[in-house]
C-alpha cells in the first residue's frame, strides 16, 4: 500500500475503533469483522470480499506499532494534502516519507498483521501474496490439533461395550464409549475432543488407542470367542454331558460324542462376541487330559484295557502320509 493512500483511508474508522485502542482490543475488533466478511463466509459476495480487503489493510498498518506511529503522523499533517509523481531530478513521496521515517514506506514490513492472518485463516503466516492460507488462500480459521492418548480395558469390556469417563486436559472428564467388539490396538477417533482452535474454528480430534487386557480362559477370533475345555479320558472315550463356561453368563452344558479326539471343536451358536455388524459364536476345544499320577488300582485296570483292545498304532496313518 502506498502512504500517499494514508491520507485519504481512516484506518480506525475502518475498524470501527478510536486512535486510542489498545493492542488486544484492535485485534478483537479486527478478528469480529474478519470473521463476518471472510470470503469463506461469504463465498461470490464481492461486496463482503472487498470489505474483506479494507479491514485486513487497515489492520496490517495498526497492528504494527512502528507503521501505525507512522500513520497518525502522516495523518497529523492534513487529510487534504497531497504528492505527485516526482519530475526528473525531484523527490517523489516515497522519498519525503523515507527521509522521514527512515526508509522507503513500501519496503515496511507487515510484522503482526501477516502472523495474524496465517493463525486465523490456517496458513503459515502468509498475508495478501499467499495461496494457501491468509487472506488471498481464504483457508479460513485454523482447526485445533489432534490429541492422541492410549487406554487399557479389561476383555469383557472390549467384547460387551461400556462407557468410560477420562480425564481430558486440565482434568476436564472425557466421556468415551467404548463399543462392543473393540480389539486390541484399534484406533477410537473422538471428534471435537482434542485441542480448541486458537481462532474460533473446529476443535481438533482424541486419536484413543485401545489395549485389551488378555483374558485367562478366553480369546478372540474375530467375533468368536475361544476356549479350552479338559475333559476325562472316560469321558472321551465313553461319552458325557459337559459344562462349558460363557462370557459373563451362566455356563452352557453340552454333550460330548463317545470317542471323541483331544482337539475336536464344539460349537455354541450365539454365544460369541454381540456387536451391531453380526454375532459370533462360542468355539469349545477339547483337550483329553491325563492323569499325571496313576494309583496301583488305575494302572492296573488300563493295562488290562491295552490288553484286551484291538493291536493297533494309532501313528500308522500319520507315518504312511509321511512317507508319501
Amino acid at each position: 500500500m502506498a502512504s500517499q493512500d494514508w491520507f485519504e483511508k481512516d484506518f480506525y474508522q475502518v475498524l470501527g475503533v478510536d486512535k486510542s485502542v489498545t493492542p488486544p482490543d484492535l485485534k478483537k475488533a479486527y478478528r469480529k469483522l474478519a470473521r463476518k466478511y471472510h470470503p469463506d463466509s461469504n463465498p461470490g459476495d464481492t461486496k463482503s470480499e472487498a470489505r474483506f480487503k479494507e479491514i485486513s489493510e487497515a489492520y496490517s498498518v495498526l497492528s504494527d506499532e512502528e507503521q501505525r506511529r507512522e500513520y497518525d503522523q502522516i495523518r497529523a499533517m492534513g487529510s487534504g494534502a497531497r504528492f505527485t509523481a516526482a519530475g526528473p531530478g525531484q523527490g517523489g513521496f516515497e522519498d519525503v516519507f523515507g527521509s522521514m521515517f527512515g526508509q522507503g514506506a513500501r519496503g515496511r514490513s507487515r510484522g503482526g498483521f501477516e502472523d495474524l492472518l496465517g493463525g486465523m485463516f490456517g496458513g503459515n503466516g502468509g498475508g495478501f501474496g499467499q495461496t494457501s492460507g491468509g487472506f488471498r488462500g481464504f483457508g479460513g480459521p485454523t482447526p485445533g490439533r489432534d490429541v492422541t492418548a492410549a487406554v487399557t480395558i479389561d476383555f469383557t469390556t472390549a467384547t460387551q461395550g461400556d462407557t468410560l469417563t477420562l480425564s481430558g486436559g486440565g482434568g476436564k472428564p472425557i466421556t468415551v464409549r467404548i463399543p462392543p467388539g473393540v480389539t486390541d490396538g484399534q484406533k477410537l477417533k473422538l471428534k471435537g475432543k482434542g485441542e480448541p482452535s486458537p481462532d474460533g474454528g473446529e476443535a481438533g480430534d482424541l486419536v484413543l488407542t485401545v489395549n485389551v487386557s488378555k483374558h485367562p480362559v478366553f480369546e478372540r477370533d474375530g467375533l468368536n470367542l475361544k476356549v479350552n475345555v479338559p475333559v476325562t479320558f472316560a469321558e472321551a472315550a465313553l461319552g458325557a454331558t459337559i459344562e462349558v463356561p460363557t462370557l459373563g453368563g451362566e455356563p452352557v452344558r453340552m454333550k460330548l460324542a463317545p470317542g471323541t479326539s483331544s482337539g475336536r471343536v464344539l460349537r455354541v451358536k450365539g454365544r460369541g462376541v454381540v456387536t451391531p455388524k453380526g454375532t459370533g459364536d462360542l468355539l469349545a476345544r477339547v483337550e483329553v487330559a491325563v492323569p499325571s499320577h496313576l494309583t496301583a488300582a488305575q494302572k492296573e485296570a488300563l493295562e488290562r484295557f491295552t490288553a484286551a483292545g484291538p493291536a493297533e498304532n494309532p501313528r500308522d496313518d500319520l507315518m504312511a502320509k509321511a512317507r508319501g
